[in-house]
């Protein structure tokens, strides 16, 4: 959750008890209200086709997200009023599949306490929290209350977390009348709760940002906390404030094996400037989370460990109460170095494509692996596939004359890799053109979006190419591509790394094509599969 002046919020907490806005903000952005007045011209640009988004105005960090009755359920960070940052509400949308959405009225609204800033929601089926009627499952969500009028008296305490609870699956809450629930300590960034049920220390743990670290705390009930520990001073990347942690165990794959895993996101500090979310492995004794000494020996060379390295995907969580032990994620596809100002007017931020998480052990220490959600299939239509393709000068391997490359998620194996760069270009007859691709010399993988459309709105956006590290050359290399219209989604190896960016060309990008920087290389097998929007309801 981003923090802005005191003199923007208390503006916005004043105007939310006025009432809701029904003309343009001092600042230009624009209010709900007029929504039917923009043209259709960036929804067809830039609306993604199966990606989250808003239907108008702001969003920003998922949380709440939760898993019950055969829906999945995806709060996040919502302004009614505007496309740009303002006081926090909890937006709503439900999926049956993960790729399908359809947005929900607003769940939680701004109160006398504050915004309603980051959080999550857990199913509490024994109803420990006393919420339950004896019929209904209590859900409950526990969430960051921020106090504008609080930040405007220059007060430390600012932050404190609030619960509520639902008694329909989400549909309508109640917020406990003792909020708030754990007070601020001191801490001036005290925010983001994500909690989770211990089975084997039989409560539930808290994980809480707080300023630089993360905070653990125990409840059996939610509502009556204990301190446990805190972890993270000194560990990790600190180039910002840490927030939206998550905190949770994991079966090792193929191995009886469990080990805690610990999201933590910050900003700035990132791997490519701005927002970014790293992560830890370790082992929790009910009190206290320790790093897996493999681990912490992988840490100590590289600094930070990321989910992602791309610039835009941030303070991802995962969904509680998933069948079968599974663990989805999904981030918040921006950063806020430039997401209050990427030219869409109508809504402001796209989620990423929600993710399968898998842990191993590998190598000697353990990595975390993010891939698309299986049901991505689902939507597969139209399949183009091609063999031994053999390429050293500029080669074309798709074109809109046959797939839709604004939908599209793409498979290619690249055999017998050289000393060399590969790069890849989508381009239009606009003279637009992102680039990507593998240098496997100087070991690393790369988006380039200095030209790849509008990005006159943030030198930020494309004054730098985004890069990750390689540990080594490589001899073969797998890589799934996700395209939708304004975003690229790379996976290396079934999810070893990802790398997630934006950009927004002139008109839908035409061509891709692919060279090598000295030698003649080939591509194994590329398999384009086109997304079939038919039954996809975001559009």
């Amino acid at each position: 959750m981003k923090i802005f002046t005191a003199k923007l919020i208390l503006l916005g907490f004043t105007t939310f008890f006025i009432g809701c806005k029904d003309a343009n903000t001092s600042d230009g952005t624009i209010t709900a209200t007029e929504v039917d007045k923009t043209t259709l011209s960036e929804e067809q640009l830039y609306r993604p086709n199966f990606h989250f988004t808003p239907k108008a105005n702001w969003m920003n960090d998922p949380n709440g997200m939760f898993y019950l009755d055969g829906v999945y359920h995806l709060f996040f960070q919502y302004y009614p009023d505007g496309n740009k940052w303002g006081p926090m509400h909890w937006g709503h949308a439900t999926s049956t599949d993960l790729v399908s959405w359809k947005e929900q009225p607003i769940a939680l609204y701004p109160d006398e306490l504050g915004y309603i800033f980051s959080g999550s929601a857990v199913v509490d089926r024994n109803n420990t929290s006393g919420f339950g009627d004896g019929t209904n499952v209590p859900i409950v969500a526990i969430f960051t209350y921020h106090n504008p009028i609080k930040e405007k008296e220059g007060k430390i305490d600012v932050e404190t977390q609030g619960v509520a609870y639902s008694l329909d699956n989400g549909k309508s809450w109640t917020k406990y009348e003792n909020n708030p629930v754990l007070d601020n300590p001191g801490i001036r960034d005290f925010r983001d709760p994500k909690v989770i049920w211990d089975e084997e220390h039989q409560k539930w743990v808290m994980a809480l940002a707080a300023h630089d670290r993360t905070q653990f705390y125990g409840s059996k009930n939610l509502k009556d906390w204990e301190f446990l520990s805190e972890f993270g001073a000194g560990t990790g990347a600190h180039g910002g404030v840490w927030e939206c942690p998550d905190f949770f165990p994991m079966h090792v794959d193929g191995t009886s094996e469990t080990k805690w895993v610990l999201l933590q996101s910050l900003n700035p500090g990132g791997p490519n400037g701005g927002s970014g979310t790293q992560y830890f492995i370790g082992d929790f004794d009910g009190k206290t989370f320790k790093m897996d000494p493999s681990f912490s020996e992988q840490l100590s060379t590289k600094k930070a460990i990321w989910i992602d390295y791309g610039k835009d995907n941030y303070a991802g969580v995962t969904w509680d109460n998933v069948p079968d032990g599974k663990r989805f994620f999904i981030g918040w596809m921006s950063n806020w170095l430039y997401a209050q100002e990427v030219p869409t007017e109508t809504w402001r931020s796209s989620m990423t494509l929600p993710r399968e998480l898998k842990l191993i052990f590998s190598n000697g220490t353990y990595k975390l692996l993010s891939s698309p959600i299986g049901k991505l299939k689902n939507l597969y239509g139209q399949t183009i596939v091609k063999k031994d393709i053999v390429f050293k000068k500029k080669t074309v391997l798709l074109d809109s004359g046959n797939l839709d490359l604004s939908r599209l998620v793409i498979d290619i194996e690249l055999k017998e890799m050289k000393d060399d760069k590969y790069t890849f270009t989508v381009e239009n007859d606009k003279g637009n053109q992102l680039f990507f691709g593998i240098d496997n010399k100087d070991k690393y993988i790369f988006i380039d979006r200095k030209k790849s459309g509008k990005i006159d709105f943030s030198e930020a956006f494309s004054s730098k190419i985004s890069r990750l590290p390689l540990n080594q050359n490589y001899e073969t290399i797998n890589l799934k591509l996700v395209f939708d219209k304004t975003s690229l989604e790379i996976f290396l190896n079934g999810g070893e790394m990802a790398m997630t960016e934006l950009f927004f060309p002139e008109v839908p990008y035409q061509t891709l094509s692919v060279e090598s920087s000295n030698k003649d290389c080939k591509i194994a097998i590329l398999k384009a599969n086109e997304i079939n929007l038919t039954n996809n309801s975001n559009i």
